[in-house]
């Protein structure tokens, strides 16, 4: 097994290009499961600014990388500066992965891949349901986008008239031309509607900020009366790893609530795979790195 101390001349490197870069976990991620399965890999983190991009993803090439990941602010600005793009990474409009194929560097969006297999993980199928979605953001778009790729049938998706409303526009144009769904965008505030589309909805999912730092007290669903235990609720947000909604959904004997941790974990899964074509064991992960021991926030008061 190799160990980071052995690193020699047939290291293979990845990492992150991100501005800023030094809060990531993907190293600790990564580099636990290259020591876990013998890969003679490593991956570290490069804070690389707007200006540097076009350089840093040369060096990739040049330097023979196994690939990478890229966060804020190079997500959308890397598109025009990479060699291939995934099917996926096309309509999302956004790539966080990078397979370097021999100097070839070929972008792909594992948020929504990430997203469904979560859920596929625990045994949930949404080909034919209809997902009910707050938020047009990166994680709104790339779920709404993997949705309607993987089959979802339908999508009501919930954005707030601001500067992301033109994004949630163009979302239901691309999964309406361009997938077998049919996507319909509502103004976040229309109370009615948000709560009629989850009531008809198998799964409700916030893309939200609400929840997380400095909206800790702020839901979308007001009350557990919007909610039923046979529904789907997952929040994208990891920290808090509970927030209002998921208490809100606790209280409703939601039997499936998620935070965003799962989403996290198998998208660096699917990664993982494009890389090296193996299979990251996302529950030691989960244990080792982010401290949980199971996917879905069991709601144990209905078990």
């Amino acid at each position: 097994m190799a160990q980071k101390d052995e690193i020699d001349g047939h290291t293979v490197l990845a990492g992150l290009l991100a501005h800023p870069a030094g809060h990531s976990l993907s190293p600790a991620m990564y580099n636990a499961m290259f020591e876990a399965l013998g890969l003679n890999d490593v991956y570290l983190s490069f804070d690389v600014d707007v200006p540097e991009l076009g350089h840093a993803l040369q060096s990739m090439r040049s330097l023979h990388f196994l690939g990478g990941n890229l966060s804020m602010p190079h997500k959308q600005r890397a598109l025009p500066l990479l060699d291939k793009l995934s099917p996926a990474a096309k309509l999302v409009g956004a790539v966080n992965t990078i397979v370097n194929d021999h100097g070839v560097l070929i972008g792909h969006i594992t948020d929504g891949t990430g997203f469904m297999q979560a859920l596929t993980n625990d045994g949930i199928d949404l080909r034919g349901d209809k997902l009910t979605l707050a938020g047009a953001g990166g994680a709104g778009t790339a779920i709404a986008i993997q949705a309607a790729l993987d089959g979802v049938r339908e999508i009501a998706i919930f954005n707030r008239r601001d500067a992301s409303w033109q994004n949630a526009q163009r979302n239901v144009a691309v999964i309406n031309d361009q997938t077998s769904a049919h996507a319909q965008l509502f103004a976040l505030d229309n109370h009615a509607a948000l709560k009629a589309a989850i009531a008809d909805a198998a799964i409700y999912v916030d893309a939200t900020a609400a929840g997380m730092k400095p909206l800790e007290d702020v839901s979308n669903i007001p009350d557990p009366t919007w909610l039923n235990p046979e529904k789907i609720v997952f929040d994208t947000v990891y920290v808090p790893r509970e927030t209002k909604l998921l208490r809100i959904a606790k209280k409703a004997g939601v039997k499936h609530v998620y935070n965003g941790i799962s989403m996290l974990i198998n998208q660096g899964a699917a990664a993982f795979n494009l890389w090296t074509g193996l299979q990251m064991p996302v529950e030691t992960i989960r244990e080792t790195i982010f401290g949980e021991s199971e996917a879905p926030l069991k709601n144990t008061a209905t078990a």
